[in-house]
């Protein structure tokens, strides 16, 4: 059996939010919100204000969901919000507000902004797994590494963590570099007093800031603050088919699952490669060696584009390219004087 995670789509909703529902410390507390949990997160997958993926097992008798993970990037005025005692439970609260139409969520346009200059806040809203298997290793390491994956890159200036639902994953979360909000000081702290399992009964924030992770770098949580711009400035769409390579596949694979045309892909990937030969001479092999078969150059240039992407995953976020060269500008000039 080998586990995997892939973004979530419209058809595991349901089977996700059922999985949130049954959960002894998250369905309570959802209670009657768990209904509009299923009606936002629909209305998220075609956003860029959210990052919501699967985690399935796959064997010989077929594919397992083994739960989901959802966050989002939420306005200045929300994340005051959920840091001002009392605090609350701010997943149900989320999935009122989207449900009803007052969703404190970025536009694609504020996200593309924020992740050029300025700084995003990132909130992770659920990391729902079926109990009985989550205190699996193998399924604590791919859901970690996965919110790894799927979040490096951004330029975030805050995170909240979820609101822990087991001792097991607050403590895992404080090892991580999660520090825990003070309702009466109003600031983090490495310490927190009290029992964990007491915590964890009532409404508390985790979390961490571009601020303070620059006063104490190291924390597994805290490499993704660490963010360079991107430089080959790719197109949205060209964003979704290099995402859709990297998880695998043939161009054939990508066609169906972009819902493209075969002749659409071939004609990205020469688009993509221009790009990248005007941005970053020599980054991908354009002039192999002789004798190589045009199919052998072509899965080359692939795999060496694919390498750097892994390093690079700024290359692959939302992002105002206006912005990103004004801001450019400005670095050039003061550097100049």
């Amino acid at each position: 059996m080998s586990l995997r995670h892939r973004p979530m789509r419209p058809q595991d909703v349901a089977g996700c939010v059922a999985i949130v529902a049954a959960h002894p410390q998250l369905g309570p507390r959802y209670g009657n919100a768990i209904g509009e949990l299923k009606k936002a997160w629909l209305q998220l997958l075609d956003h860029e204000a959210k990052t919501a993926v699967v985690f399935e097992e796959v064997g010989e008798s077929g594919v397992r969901i083994l739960g989901s993970g959802v966050s989002a990037f939420v306005s200045d005025a929300f994340i005051l919000e959920v840091k001002q005692p009392p605090f609350f439970w701010f997943g149900p609260e989320l999935a009122r507000r989207i449900a009803t139409g007052a969703s404190p969520l970025l536009s694609d346009r504020e996200i593309r902004e924020a992740n050029a200059c300025g700084g995003l806040n990132l909130l992770t809203w659920e990391g729902c797994i079926r109990p009985e298997e989550i205190k699996r290793p193998d399924v604590y390491n791919r859901v970690m590494s996965a919110f790894l994956e799927e979040h490096r890159g951004y330029l975030f200036k805050e995170i909240i963590g979820t609101q822990a639902e087991t001792v097991e994953r607050f403590l895992s979360m404080i090892k991580s570099g999660g520090m825990l909000l003070d309702a009466l000081s109003g600031e983090w702290k490495d310490a927190y007093s009290g029992e964990p399992q007491e915590i964890i009964q009532r409404p508390h924030v985790l979390g961490l800031s571009r601020e303070i992770e620059t006063r104490r770098p190291g924390s597994l949580v805290g490499m993704l603050f660490d963010h360079q711009p991107p430089r080959l400035g790719f197109s949205a769409s060209e964003q979704r088919l290099l995402q859709a390579a990297l998880r695998g596949g043939t161009d054939e694979e990508l066609s169906a699952e972009l819902e493209i045309s075969l002749s659409a892909v071939k004609k990205a990937w020469r688009t993509i490669y221009e790009r990248v030969e005007a941005s970053l001479p020599g980054l991908v092999p354009f002039n192999l060696a002789a004798g190589d078969s045009m199919p052998q150059r072509a899965k080359e240039k692939k795999r060496q584009l694919m390498v750097y992407l892994r390093d690079h995953p700024e290359e692959l976020r939302p992002v105002s390219r206006k912005l990103l060269r004004q801001s450019r500008s400005r670095e050039y000039a003061h550097a100049a004087r």
